[in-house]
């Protein structure tokens, strides 16, 4: 039976996250100890004790999320995957996980992920919104045909969940021609249009980052959001992860991909159960 170990994203986040590790374990005491430390604040203090706006900051919430998905990996004595995936910064996680990037390289490349985004999504006001109930053509349909205005599917999350992404006007515009094709359309509280071309300042700036760090062989394959295909390669796995910031974030595939390559037990690491459920009815529309 292959096992597939899979890394939640931003929005996974919840006040005590971790808490139960950091008391329960030295050596997980340890790691959250040294992320303190690599990140020159003490981010434990608010993934413990912090409110939900605490969490909600760009500098904590994606580095909250990878240190707690890292730090689960780490204390498993069975952990021994057939494959991983992340969605979105849970690729990074997943990384980390399967040994292609150190705790400390992974941590300091997620940090400079977020605040490379908090910049791009200063730059001009975005939003993103959710699609539910509707066929993965009628949405990029109503995207494509919006004009004078950016705005594209970013997250495949599951069959009938997608989010779209891009200028405020953009996804009005768009979210208006789909109010009567599907079952709901909802806005998305927010930063910014992740994963779309107003992604491209952070594209470019994490990039040089990333290009600057090294990565090893995983453990076992990635299956990468960008094309929903299985790497080890470090320099495409690298390309990839630049990448994902303005492409699409392809979970259904990438799931669709792992089952048909022989996976059958899917393991979530990290705060909160979200990608299970996706997961769930990704299989279920399978049958």
């Amino acid at each position: 039976m292959k096992t597939v170990y899979v890394f939640p994203g931003q929005g996974a986040q919840f006040s005590g996250m971790g808490k139960d590790l950091y008391e329960s374990s030295a050596k997980a005491a340890e790691m959250f100890n040294q992320a303190n430390d690599i990140l020159g604040f003490r981010i434990t203090d608010i993934m413990f004790e912090g409110t939900e706006e605490d969490l909600k900051q760009t500098k904590v919430t994606q580095p909250a999320i990878f240190i707690h998905s890292v730090v689960m990996a780490k204390m498993m004595e069975d952990f021994h995957p057939d494959m991983v995936a992340g969605h979105s910064l849970g690729e990074f996680s997943a990384l980390t996980a399967v040994g292609a990037l150190s705790f400390e390289d992974g941590l300091k490349l997620v940090s400079q992920r977020a605040m490379a985004m908090q910049r791009a999504c200063e730059l001009q006001p975005s939003t993103m919104a959710a699609v539910i109930g509707g066929a993965t053509e009628v949405v990029e349909e109503a995207c494509a045909a919006v004009e004078g205005e950016i705005v594209v599917p970013a997250n495949f999350n599951s069959p009938g969940q997608i989010a779209i992404s891009g200028t405020i006007r953009g996804v009005e515009l768009a979210c208006a021609a789909l109010k009567d094709k599907v079952k709901l359309v909802t806005p998305l509280k927010v930063g910014g249009a992740f994963h779309s071309p107003l992604m491209e300042p952070a594209r470019v700036e994490l990039a040089e980052a990333i290009n600057a760090t090294e990565f090893k062989h995983p453990l076992c394959p990635i299956y990468q959001n960008v094309d929903a295909q299985p790497h080890t390669d470090p320099f495409e796995i690298k390309c990839n992860l630049i990448a994902q910031l303005t492409s699409p974030v392809c979970w259904t595939q990438s799931v669709q991909r792992m089952i048909s390559d022989g996976a059958e037990e899917f393991v979530e690491l990290g705060p909160g159960k979200v990608l299970t459920g996706l997961i769930k009815r990704i299989k279920k529309a399978m049958l």
